[in-house]
């Protein structure tokens, strides 16, 4: 099993897809998990995937009668930074300036004055130690 540099197994495009759509939604079922995804596979690949998913730390379920409801092992705050720091790790050398960089640098990319005055603040936070 393919594993990051923090010991959380890697997920393929269908889980993503999966995961997705339970951060979207908070919890679902396999049928409702499959009428969101996009060019979804069949329900059994959906299950299957869903229980691949559970192996590997990223989905949990209860039972609700005799039905399965799904949801994220994680919030979706640790899901973005653990998601984000593989971005980082793999396209820019760790770099968040490199990334930023190529953020602000982007064809069809306009940040809004709050963005940019938001983004203003978290970099003087992160001067002065609080990032």
């Amino acid at each position: 099993m393919a594993m990051k540099s923090n010991g959380v197994p890697l997920v393929s495009r269908r889980e993503r897809q999966i995961l997705d759509v339970l951060f979207r939604r908070k919890e679902a079922t396999a049928l409702e998990i499959q009428a969101d995804m996009p060019d979804a596979p069949g329900y059994s690949a959906v299950r299957a995937l869903l229980r691949i998913l559970e192996e590997k730390g990223h989905v949990l379920h209860r039972e609700d009668g005799p039905r399965y409801v799904y949801l994220p092992a994680v919030e979706a705050e640790t899901a973005q930074r653990s998601a984000l720091r593989h971005v980082l790790d793999t396209f820019f050398e760790g770099s968040a300036a490199g990334a930023m960089a190529a953020l602000l640098g982007a064809d069809g990319v306009s940040l809004s004055k709050d963005e940019l005055d938001r983004m203003e603040a978290l970099i003087a936070k992160a001067r002065k130690g609080g990032a």
